[in-house]
């Protein structure tokens, strides 16, 4: 299923993240419930970052298409200027992705307009975690 890319941000990073709102997988991804420490592995789940095209696939069925190039690129968790669409942050992105070896997916009711982890991990309502790229 393909994702429209208004409904998703890319955010930079050490730990790149995708942040998904009202994705047709949101129920398909495990709760997230971090207290302290690493955020938890989809089990079962892989993301291939490319910059025109980004795929989450799940076990099953379950997976989308996200239109990357024209999708929000956001600097990083504590960017000051608001996300752009292009193939410079797109690229970073994937250099990051796969450099962390994947990136955490996140499935919101509505995306920030900055990602602000402490307000978004805590809240039970995100479903998600770490998604490995296929080694």
């Amino acid at each position: 299923m393909l994702l429209e890319p208004e409904n998703t941000l890319f955010v930079r990073g050490t730990l790149p993240a995708l942040l998904l709102a009202g994705a047709p997988i949101h129920d398909a991804l495990p709760q997230l419930a971090v207290a302290e420490g690493p955020i938890p592995a989809c089990e079962g789940w892989t993301l291939i970052p490319q910059l025109t095209m980004c795929v989450v696939d799940g076990p099953g069925e379950h997976g989308l298409l996200v239109a990357a190039f024209v999708a929000p690129v956001a600097d990083g968790p504590d960017a000051r200027t608001a996300p752009q669409p292009g193939a410079a942050g797109m690229s970073g992105w994937c250099e990051d992705a796969e450099r962390a070896g994947g990136a955490v997916v996140l499935s919101l009711a509505h995306l920030p307009a900055t990602p602000d982890w402490p307000a978004l991990l805590p809240t039970g309502s995100p479903r998600g975690g770490f998604v490995p790229t296929p080694t």
